[in-house]
Formats: C-alpha cells, sequence, structure tokens
C-alpha cells in the first residue's frame, strides 16, 4: 500500500530554483515518486511512497518559506501510482496566465464540506466547475456549469463571455484539491463579483468526509496518478487511461472497435491522423519492447501533469 499525498501553498520563494535539488534528493532517498511543482508564486504536487517517507518529506517542505501552514491530503493506492520523481520549475504553480491573481491577496469565501450541499442548492446560488472537460465528463456535482474548458487558462475567456448569464447570482466554485479555486475566485474578485465561494479541500475533501449517502456528487473524480480516478470514501475509481490522449475511459470502453491501446479510444479516434496513429503504434511497440528487457519506457508513465 502507497500513500498518495496531493498539496499545494501559495508563498513567496525568491529563489525557487534552490529549493529543487534538496526536494529531489529527499524523494529519491525516501522512495518517494511523482510530481512537485515550484515557482515564484509556491509549491504544488501530488507525489506517493511509504508513509513514513510521506511524513519525512512534508516535515521538510513545513520547513520552506512560508509553508509552515500548508495543508495536505492523504489517500491510499493499492499500486504505486508514479513510475519516477520529477520536481519541476514553473511560471506558475497552476496555469491560468493571468499575471494580476494573487490568491495569496484574496480569495473567495471557504466552505467546508458538511457546508457544500445546502449552499450549492440555494436558488441564488451558480455553481461553476473549474476543472477541464474531460475531468467533468466522469463526474461533478448536480447542478454544476460545465465551462468546456480544454485547460485552467481558458477559463477566463469562458468567464467574459458567460458572466452576463449569472447576473445577481452567488458564485460557488470548486476543482479537484482547490487550487484552482484559489486562483478562479481571485479572478473572480478582481473582476467585481463581491458573493464568490469555493469549496474548501476541494472535491477530495468533499469525498472524503460527506457520505455518499448525502452527497450531490455524482460519478468518480478524475486524479493525476495511477489511479485515474476516485470515488466516495477516496477508493479507487473504475476509470483507465486512454494513452493515446490521456482521457480517463471505462473498462468497457477498451472493447469498442476505436479501442486501440496507445493508439485510440473512442474519445479521440477521429482527432489524430493516420500518421499520428503510426507513430503511436510504433510508441507502443518500444513500450513492449522496453518491459519485456525488464525496463520503463519514457512514455509508458500515466499523465501526471497538474
Amino acid at each position: 500500500m502507497f500513500t498518495v499525498c496531493a498539496l499545494y501553498h501559495f508563498t513567496r520563494f525568491d529563489d525557487p530554483a534552490a529549493l529543487r535539488g534538496p526536494l529531489l534528493d529527499l524523494c529519491r532517498e525516501n522512495q518517494i515518486t511523482g510530481t512537485l511543482l515550484l515557482a515564484s508564486e509556491g509549491i504544488n504536487g501530488t507525489v506517493a511512497g511509504p508513509a513514513a517517507g510521506i511524513d519525512t518529506l512534508l516535515a521538510h517542505i513545513k520547513s520552506l518559506p512560508g509553508c509552515a501552514d500548508i495543508i495536505w491530503k492523504l489517500s491510499d493506492a493499492s499500486e504505486r501510482p508514479f513510475a519516477r520523481m520529477k520536481v519541476r520549475l514553473k511560471k506558475e504553480i497552476v496555469t491560468m496566465g493571468q499575471p494580476d491573481v494573487d490568491p495569496r491577496a484574496s480569495v473567495g469565501h471557504y466552505v467546508e464540506p458538511a457546508d457544500w450541499n445546502e449552499l450549492i442548492r440555494s436558488p441564488d446560488v451558480a455553481v461553476i466547475d473549474t476543472r477541464n472537460d474531460y475531468e467533468v465528463a466522469i463526474g461533478t456535482f448536480e447542478g454544476a456549469v460545465d465551462p468546456k474548458t480544454d485547460t485552467f487558462r481558458d477559463f477566463p475567456a469562458w468567464w467574459q463571455d458567460n458572466k452576463h448569464r449569472f447576473h445577481n447570482k452567488r458564485i460557488a466554485m470548486f476543482c479537484t484539491g482547490g487550487i484552482r479555486c484559489e486562483k478562479s475566485t481571485n479572478y473572480l474578485l478582481s473582476q467585481g463579483v463581491e458573493d464568490v465561494y469555493h469549496l474548501k479541500g476541494g472535491i477530495l475533501k468533499y469525498l472524503e468526509e460527506v457520505p455518499q449517502d448525502d452527497s450531490t456528487w455524482n460519478g468518480a473524480c478524475f486524479v493525476f496518478d495511477g489511479r485515474v480516478s476516485v470515488e466516495h470514501g477516496l477508493k479507487e475509481g473504475p476509470h483507465q487511461l486512454c494513452h493515446a490522449c490521456r482521457r480517463p475511459i471505462l473498462p468497457e470502453d477498451r472493447h469498442r472497435p476505436e479501442y486501440e491501446h496507445g493508439v485510440s479510444c473512442h474519445l479521440c479516434i477521429h482527432e489524430t491522423t493516420e500518421s499520428d496513429k503510426r507513430r503511436f503504434r510504433e510508441r507502443q511497440k518500444q513500450i513492449a519492447l522496453a518491459e519485456a528487457r525488464g525496463e520503463r519506457h519514457l512514455h509508458s508513465d500515466v499523465s501526471d501533469d497538474l
């Protein structure tokens, strides 16, 4: 059993590059794999490893500038969800592309999971899912608006095109772990929206704390690791990953005529050319050869973009 730790924290790092080496060394020493992102605005990531190793990593992160009060979420995975450890330097720890957005200045009102259902059932509240379209496709809250965005960077433009729909409404927003709502609620506040709320701890905290019988969540929650999705109680969901388009699919989707392992699924078969598919087949051939030699091919990992 592996302990999976999802974390983020907005703080000021004057020299993120200086933090990278010690973090990477510590993770490798403690058999931790996954991805951590460092930027001048803070840290974000999901990692997995032995429980003792995760404790050691968290103690180290709490010692970083401004990180003493960092909050994290733990869950379990039956198999190692990441193949290797990466610590990356980025411009943003979650990419929105809005240089004036600063969650350290102000964010929406935090709503505890236990209070979320009452809020989103209010007739004057509009509930907005800030995640990407492929995430929303496998699960969301009852009545939530799906912006149908490909990436989080698309959200500001979607808001500008659709804000007229939410006149005189309170806005309640949610995402997987909370980080995207830190930025999106700050953005809405900067746009003059006064009553903005977001789910504290995100969907993961809600699924952990709210009993399924009381839940307004339908489906599964996509996660950026080898589990692919989780359900109530944070138990591993049924989804697998199409290794061509990196979208979640169900086991029965692998029996559809459009599915070819690593090449296409019913969601992406018409999105790539025959040349692309030939290239994907060659990649799968190289992955199979590497596995036969007891090696791991560079492109065989599940997507761990954050």
